[in-house]
């Protein structure tokens, strides 16, 4: 019975970064990688960062949205709403 099993891998998703809000340090924009800045682990990290929706453009300044965080370097971001703006 357990030659029959199959072993699946699954990639264990980090959430850790999902969620948080981030500064735009290089412009993010499709076919580009850019860097962002969020609070991690303590202190702050620049990231790698490509648009979540695959489209957007975001400038050196914006704050983003951290959709899906992919180890161990790489976020996918997209605009930070409203309701979360400091402005």
């Amino acid at each position: 019975p357990s030659s029959r099993r199959k072993l699946r891998m699954h990639k264990d998703v980090d959430r850790s970064l999902t969620g948080r809000i981030g500064r735009v340090t290089g412009r993010v924009g499709p076919g580009t990688i850019g860097e962002v800045m969020l609070p991690f682990r303590g202190g702050t990290s620049a990231f790698h960062a490509h648009p979540f929706d695959k489209e957007s453009v975001f400038a050196v300044g914006d704050e983003v949205l951290v959709i899906y965080f992919e180890p161990p370097q790489t976020v996918y971001v997209d605009e930070l709403p409203d309701v979360l703006r400091h402005e």
